[in-house]
């Protein structure tokens, strides 16, 4: 069970997450679960970091901010004492969840469980702070923003879990968000691929690298809400969504239980940016001497266009970066002027990505020609086009995002059904 930093937030919720934890325990089932920090309780220990020294170590950063769990993981143990069940911490560096790769972006090796495996054994609550580890230096590591979740994965794997629940602020995936579209409906199962995509192109929901060690392992994810009475019924009887192989999802298919649909989900990201470098030479090489100095410095480029010039001599390249990473890109490429050869850059922030989620397109036929009419038909205007084997992406004037997201979930038949029809 893994719980998010909104669901930690002050005592009285903590109370609620170990009410949850117990119900789960009563039920029969050994329990591990991995603690965000307190909400906003990152930030502040980040801003610590930053007024000690500008250029602060990375190895003393991770020392300072993965205490936020450390604080919560000590207080659910507490709380679930004081309830009368037996209940334990473990820190990163105490199972140890052993890590690779830099500070603040450490990715989890092995995770070594025999203590662990023998403490649920004997009936204790594991309490495990998420986003931590420990590096072969055996100093403490973090794995940057959205690490828990990471965490909760790797646990369950290690464990073997029969199942890894994900509490967060909403209770489930929905094939849409519910705040620009009231009649998006919740899913009851979505693939690893689906959830990839989805995370990808800008669905909040999960964390994207925790999916895809989820889809590596094997290991079933549920997401559901801790926002919920403590009288509830048990997450065991009802079930948020459920993050599956296309093998389990070809078995609640044939169940029954789920229609099939050829799109499963919308996602919209308003954190895109649009770069037009004009007058390109039209030569082998150009766009290498582009691209390849972004990818140097790790700015992820998304979606590309190139125009061939009226006189074939020259063409525009229109591609799209990270909203945070605008200006290093722009002036990465102004340093780089007289090697690519560009006449001059056009920026816009003021854009947005559209994305059509699902594991139907792969054999269906129709859904980008779907997409481009619905979006005609309402007079908006696409300015790129990137797909993949189960997504299609179109870029779009921000200010149009509400309107795109609405138009495409009544197109694709997503619009939950109305109750009184």
């Amino acid at each position: 069970m893994k719980f998010g930093g909104t669901s930690m937030a002050g005592t009285e919720r903590i109370r609620r997450v170990a009410n949850i934890v117990r119900r789960q325990q009563a039920a029969g089932h050994e329990v591990a679960v991995v603690v965000s920090a307190m909400a906003g309780e990152t930030d502040r220990l980040v801003n610590f970091c930053r007024e000690a020294h500008a250029l602060y170590d990375p190895a003393e950063y991770d020392v300072v901010v993965a205490s936020g769990e450390q604080v919560t993981a000590g207080l659910l143990a507490l709380t679930l004492q004081s309830m009368g069940a037996k209940a334990r911490s473990w820190l990163g560096w105490q199972l140890p969840i052993n890590t690779i790769e830099a500070h603040a972006k450490a990715r989890v090796d092995t995770i070594d469980a025999p203590d662990l495996v023998a403490s649920l054994e004997r009936g204790e609550i594991a309490v495990i702070p998420g986003f931590q580890g420990v590096s072969a230096e055996g100093r403490i590591t973090t794995m940057g923003r959205g690490g828990s979740d990471t965490s909760a994965v790797a646990v369950a794997a290690a464990l073997n879990a029969d199942r890894c629940d994900i509490y967060t602020d909403v209770d489930g995936v929905y094939t849409t968000d519910p705040r620009i579209v009231a009649k998006a409906r919740k899913l009851k199962a979505v693939t690893y691929e689906e959830m990839l995509e989805l995370a990808s192109v800008g669905a909040k929901v999960l964390q994207t690298r925790s999916v895809g060690l989820a889809m590596k392992e094997g290991v079933r994810v549920q997401v559901l809400s801790s926002f919920i009475d403590d009288d509830a019924t048990p997450a065991d009887d009802l079930p948020g969504t459920m993050i599956v192989s296309d093998e389990e999802m070809e078995r609640i298919y044939e169940e029954g239980d789920m229609e099939r649909q050829h799109v499963t989900g919308i996602a919209h990201d308003k954190n895109e940016a649009k770069i037009i470098l004009t007058r390109v030479p039209d030569k082998p090489g150009a766009v290498a001497h582009i691209f390849s100095p972004l990818a140097d410095a790790s700015i992820n480029v998304d979606m590309i266009i190139q125009n061939v010039g009226r006189d074939k001599g020259e063409t525009d390249v229109t591609f799209t970066v990270p909203q945070t990473d605008l200006a290093r890109a722009q002036a990465l490429l102004e340093d780089r002027r007289g090697e690519i050869g560009f006449n001059r850059i056009i920026t816009d922030s003021k854009i947005a990505k559209i994305s059509v989620v699902g594991v139907g397109m792969k054999s269906h036929a129709g859904v980008a020609a779907t997409m481009f009419t619905a979006l005609s038909e309402r007079g908006i205007n696409i300015q790129a086009i990137s797909t993949s084997e189960i997504k299609v992406s179109v870029m779009i004037d921000e200010d149009e995002t509400e309107l795109a997201v609405r138009v495409l979930h009544t197109a694709y038949g997503l619009d939950a059904k109305d109750e009184a029809a």
